[in-house]
Formats: C-alpha cells, structure tokens, sequence
C-alpha cells in the first residue's frame, strides 16, 4: 500500500484546523483512536490505514484524519 503524501500547508490553512497522524500497532487501535477524536471535535475521518514504503510485513498501521477544532461533535 502507498505511503501517506507530505502535510501541505492547504491541510492547515486557518486557525483550528489540524492534521492528526496516529501510529498503531493495528487498524483496530489506530480506527479506535479516530473514533475518540471524533467524540470531541469535527472530523474528516480516514477510511483505510498505510503501511510506510519499504516496510512489507512489519507490524504497525499509520492513519491520517484532518480535525476543525472550532467545531464540537455533532451527536450521533
């Protein structure tokens, strides 16, 4: 799977806008980990995990979700 593309300043153009990458030994914990984020603010969720290029068959997801801090969770 392809790697994840460089932060661009497009990502994080206003005040409160944030780009948050999680580390994790497995999709689980690193889904898991959007999901709290989610609870607390508005958020762009990712929908897959990565593994970093050149790493095949190594343990550990990375995954990217872009947050807007000015906004609260809507309720589900």
């Amino acid at each position: 799977m392809q790697g994840m593309r460089p932060i661009t300043e497009a990502h994080v153009t206003e005040l409160g806008l944030a780009v948050v990458e999680v580390a994790a030994a497995d999709e689980q914990t690193a889904f898991a980990v959007q999901e709290l984020l989610a609870t607390q603010w508005a958020i762009a969720p990712a929908d897959r995990t990565t593994h970093e290029p050149g790493e095949p068959g190594e343990p550990g997801v990375r995954l990217r979700c872009h947050l807007d801090l000015r906004q609260q969770a809507t309720p589900a």
